[in-house]
């Protein structure tokens, strides 16, 4: 491995570690309301910490750094990995949480999002990052929000740890299936992913039980939908087999602090790369229906690979980034959560794709028009929260009004409901907004006719992935 070597100042670190952060997307607003407490600097809410978004569109914490880009992993897919011919730099402990608290006292950032290559050994790179957050939190008093990137392959006592000082953890899953994993990240497996995954998340729901809360965190009815059965084959299970039983597994405290914290408030979230394997859609939605039912994640975030190393194993440098098929997951996400669809629902080995040109649920909808059109007064609410252009408020404001008279598409727009959509799909008493002839072919033209701009500015977003500059680096000159 070749290395350009040099002794970077703290500016110059800041540069090159924070710009090595940006491909990271698991990160979005902290989920954890915490208010500020005498003898301690900052607090957290539920609403997120400061963030702002890239050029290409993506939401990034305002100080969201690697605390090194060393790694000792060669993952074919990543721009740190160890073959890698590029700036090197590491920030210390002490230098993470300066920085953070000088950010903090400027009003720059109200958290720290905090990843890392692998320096050494996974153990070594986990203890320098909870001495970061011990020191962060003991020593500066800093009680904002910290989202932590775990190391797979570290010890359960150094995931205790971070658990207890941090707010959110992630472990991210990287690919959906262990085929992938191997050929693009031979030093990483499902094993060293999923075994910390699940003890975090048995960790989570103690915690919430010995505090008088449901184990599961509060999501809507979608979970009711969930099945057992989903990704009964492959080499999942087989590795899932070769743990064991590890649901009485707990992280137990392992880490003294000033004040009694709970763990990982926030939750646990995961990170999916899209693009760099050859995996449908209905692949990626069945893994992440698996890891919301398994492991109550509170998020899964995707990502579109960007071409950034030349490999045979690796789609080629100039494929450009699947920004819209990254988006379209990111829908489909959004149904399984809060609109009680499954994966098996929204896509089938026979049909093991989005069409990209419209959302998951249009998807979804013009290939079961025999349920269409619906009579809004009459419908029932699940029927309701699966018609395009109406959510689960519109919905609800829909099934409250219709008791006390006659709707109108008026109101309907009133009420929220998007008619653009919406009006393909549903009747008024009997009647349509439009003489539409409910026919696939045709609703699908007319779908992509009035999204095309949306999806065009979709899959053409700048892609540079320049992490937007939140302060004049000058001013921390001082501490360089």
């Amino acid at each position: 491995m070749n290395e350009i070597v040099k002794e970077y100042s703290t500016q110059e670190k800041l540069q090159i570690l924070a710009d090595a952060a940006k491909y990271d997307v698991a990160c979005t607003s902290s989920g954890s309301d915490r208010k500020g407490q005498k003898g301690m600097l900052g607090n957290t809410r539920a609403c997120g910490i400061c963030h702002s978004f890239s050029a290409d569109g993506r939401c990034i914490s305002l100080l969201k750094i690697l605390m090194t880009n060393h790694c000792v992993f060669d993952c074919k897919y990543c721009i740190n990995r160890a073959s890698n011919d590029i700036p090197r730099a590491t920030f210390s402990p002490e230098e993470i949480c300066q920085l953070t608290m000088e950010f903090y006292k400027r009003n720059y950032i109200e958290g720290l999002f905090l990843s890392s290559g692998v320096i050494r050994n996974p153990t070594y790179t986990m203890e320098k990052m909870c001495e970061t957050l011990s020191l962060l939190r003991n020593k500066y008093k800093f009680n904002g929000y910290i989202h932590v990137k775990t190391i797979p392959g570290a010890s359960d006592e150094l995931l205790g740890m971070v658990g207890y000082l941090a707010d959110r953890i992630s472990v991210n899953l990287e690919l959906p299936t262990a085929e992938s994993l191997e050929k693009l990240a031979p030093n990483k497996s499902f094993n060293t992913i999923l075994d910390p995954m699940e003890k975090v998340s048995n960790t989570i729901a103690a915690n919430r039980l010995s505090i008088g809360k449901d184990a599961r965190m509060e999501r809507s009815n979608s979970n009711k939908y969930l099945s057992n059965s989903i990704f009964a084959t492959g080499k999942y299970v087989e590795t899932k087999a070769t743990n064991g039983n590890n649901t009485n597994k707990l992280l137990l405290p392992t880490v003294k602090t000033d004040n009694i914290r709970k763990f990982a408030p926030a939750g646990q979230s995961t990170q999916m790369i899209i693009g760099a394997t050859n995996e449908t859609d209905y692949t990626l939605v069945r893994t992440t229906q698996k890891l919301y039912q398994d492991y109550d994640l509170k998020r899964v975030f995707y990502s579109a690979y960007i071409p950034i190393n030349e490999d045979s194993a690796l789609p080629s440098i100039d494929t450009a980034p699947p920004l819209l098929r990254e988006h379209r997951l990111y829908q489909a996400d959004w149904l399984l959560r809060f609109y009680g669809f499954k994966a098996d629902e929204l896509l089938s080995e026979e049909k093991p794709n989005f069409n990209e040109m419209v959302d998951p649920k249009c998807d979804w909808a013009l290939r079961h028009l025999e349920v269409f059109p619906i009579d809004v007064q009459t419908a029932s609410y699940d029927l309701l929260l699966r018609t395009p252009g109406i959510g689960p408020k519109s919905a609800g404001r829909i099934v409250s009004a219709r008791r006390y008279g006659k709707l109108d598409f008026n109101s309907l727009k009133k009420m929220g409901v998007v008619l653009k959509r919406a009006h393909y799909f549903i009747l008024c008493n009997g009647r349509q907004m439009y003489h539409t002839p409910i026919e696939e072919a045709y609703i699908t033209r007319q779908l992509v006719a009035t999204h095309g701009k949306e999806n065009w500015e979709v899959a053409h977003q700048q892609t540079s992935y320049k992490q937007m500059s939140i302060f004049d680096y000058q001013e921390i000159g001082a501490m360089g």
